[in-house]
């Protein structure tokens, strides 16, 4: 158990708090997680933990495109249609961003990997699992759960993959079939209504070969922080694979985990901030910060192997 939990198992949520011993989010993050009973595992794609999304919206013309290692993550806008009808021209969309795409794939990730299809159901099993990770489908929030649903099935998203001098396209895009429907609500033609969707034949085999299991719990209490959630899915990869300490330079951690940052002096102090909500939610997490960038030590996965077979667990 991570040194916060420690503090938080002695002291108590509110003498924690009270004597500040960790920035009030990270207690939170934290509390909300160690009080966390239903534990059911998720899943996502090993890519994603070298690449991801923007954190905030880009213009809707601009590509998207994150460098790590050797994979290469590109997310091109998709195009909607215009006009009462939908017959007007075809403008571009923008590329999806934030929290909502990430939990979005995660919940699509999870379905097609424990039913073992690429089909996967939406509808009310899918506002029921936003709703238990704690984000309502009302108001504004469904609002922008459901632009940000429209924003990832009309992008096309490649990974690229080098190495062993050879390059290979992971898929050209996360949705193969999703369902455009008109709602009441949308006021415009087009607008997306997903009932089903099926991942594309490549990502399913991808992240079936390459899956990193993830508790639901971290997920729920991260649920509002997509900088937060990669940190996550990124050490629950690394962490797990390692034999030995390893340090990863601030400027390859700028180049996954802060593209959109100009300097690299501004992003180390919001980084840290991020991998202490991170961790706060993966207690077995064993990093320590470093003037050179942040070491990395072989740690317990946030799932453990043996929780994996039914895919599901509990703590």
């Amino acid at each position: 158990m991570g040194e916060v939990h420690d503090l938080l198992e002695t002291l108590g949520k509110r003498a924690a708090v009270e004597q500040n011993v960790a920035p009030r989010d990270v207690l939170e993050a934290a509390a909300f997680y160690m009080a966390d009973e239903d534990n059911a595992l998720s899943f996502a794609y090993a890519g994603w933990a070298q690449c991801a999304l923007p954190h905030r919206r880009i213009p809707i013309d601009q590509p998207w495109e994150v460098v790590s290692g050797n994979m290469r993550l590109l997310v091109e806008p998709g195009r909607r249609p215009t006009g009462k009808d939908g017959e007007g021209p075809m403008v571009l969309a923008g590329v999806p961003f934030g929290a909502y795409p990430r939990l979005i794939l995660i919940y699509l990730q999870t379905q097609a990997l424990r039913t073992n299809s690429r089909e996967v159901e939406l509808g009310n099993s899918w506002r029921d699992w936003m709703g238990r990770i704690g984000v309502s489908w009302g108001g504004n929030t469904g609002k922008a759960v459901r632009e940000q649903a429209e924003l990832l099935s009309r992008c096309r998203l490649t990974f690229h993959i080098a190495g062993n001098g050879r390059t290979g396209l992971v898929n050209q895009s996360i949705v193969d079939r999703a369902i455009f429907l008109d709602t009441p609500q949308s006021g415009r033609q087009g607008r997306l209504s997903l009932e089903s969707a099926k991942l594309s034949e490549q990502f399913f085999e991808a992240l079936k070969q390459h899956p990193i299991p993830l508790e639901e719990s971290a997920i729920r209490a991260l649920a509002n922080n997509s900088a937060a959630l990669d940190a996550y899915i990124w050490l629950a990869y690394r962490l797990r694979s390692l034999n030995a300490p390893r340090t990863v330079t601030w400027a390859a951690l700028k180049a996954q985990h802060g593209p959109a940052y100009k300097h690299l002096h501004h992003f180390k102090p919001d980084f840290v901030k991020v991998l202490a909500m991170a961790t706060a939610v993966y207690p077995e997490a064993k990093i320590e910060v470093v003037d050179q960038g942040v070491i990395l030590k072989p740690s317990r996965p946030p799932v453990a192997p043996k929780q994996i077979g039914g895919k599901t667990g509990h703590r």
